[in-house]
Order: structure tokens, then C-alpha cells, then sequence
């Protein structure tokens, strides 16, 4: 359900973060970038692990730090045919929406769902 995969990214820090720590503006930057998004072929990062690497910055023509930083970050993604426990938070037309807690986002399609079945809306 949870994996731990190594990532690389560009990360641009602005010139106001230059006075606190690189490596915390370089915490603060990944996490406002994939903390609770879906990253397509890897899944739902929930929280930053670790840095690996951080390779030279650079500062092009704005004036940011841009540096290419290889880091860990904790997915949620579940495999498939993954049984999974969650509570059902409401039923529609389009089928049933469940949340498992610290994500509420999952719909099972009313076609995907085992036959026969009901939904109550």
C-alpha cells in the first residue's frame, strides 16, 4: 500500500528563501510541490522521506536558485487487486464514494461494483 520511491526533480528556490537553510527551503519546496498530489505512474505522495543528492545550483536570468535534487518521498499506491478496508461516505448515481481515512477522494464506478448490488442515493 505504501512505497518508498527515489524521485529527481528541479527544484527552484526564490531569492526571499536565501536567509533560512538550503536544505530546509529545499524541504519546504518539495513538499509544497508533490505533498498530497497524484503523480501519474507513481501515486499519492504523502510525506518527504529523505535527500539523496543535491546536485550544484544554478541561477538563470530570475534570479531563483534552480538545482536538480534526487529525494525519496512516501506513495501511497495501492496494487492491483489490493483489498483495501474503507468506509463508505456516500452513494450516487455515478456509484460510491469511500474514504479510507486520510484520503477521501475514491469512487467505485456503480458499473465496477459486484453483481447483484444496489445503490441507495
Amino acid at each position: 500500500m505504501f512505497v518508498l520511491v527515489e524521485m529527481k526533480d528541479t527544484v527552484r528556490i526564490p531569492p526571499w528563501l536565501f536567509n533560512i537553510k538550503f536544505n530546509d527551503a529545499v524541504n519546504e519546496a518539495l513538499n509544497k510541490k508533490f505533498a498530497n498530489k497524484v503523480v501519474h505512474n507513481v501515486g499519492l505522495c504523502t510525506a518527504l522521506w529523505d535527500i539523496t543528492k543535491i546536485e550544484d545550483s544554478f541561477i538563470p536570468g530570475d534570479g531563483a536558485s534552480h538545482s536538480i535534487v534526487h529525494f525519496r518521498y512516501i506513495v501511497y499506491r495501492p496494487f492491483i487487486d489490493e483489498v483495501l478496508t474503507g468506509k463508505t461516505k456516500s452513494c450516487s448515481k455515478e456509484g460510491v464514494y469511500v474514504s479510507m481515512g486520510f484520503f477521501d477522494d475514491i469512487l467505485i464506478p456503480a458499473d465496477a461494483m459486484q453483481h447483484p448490488s444496489r445503490l441507495y442515493p
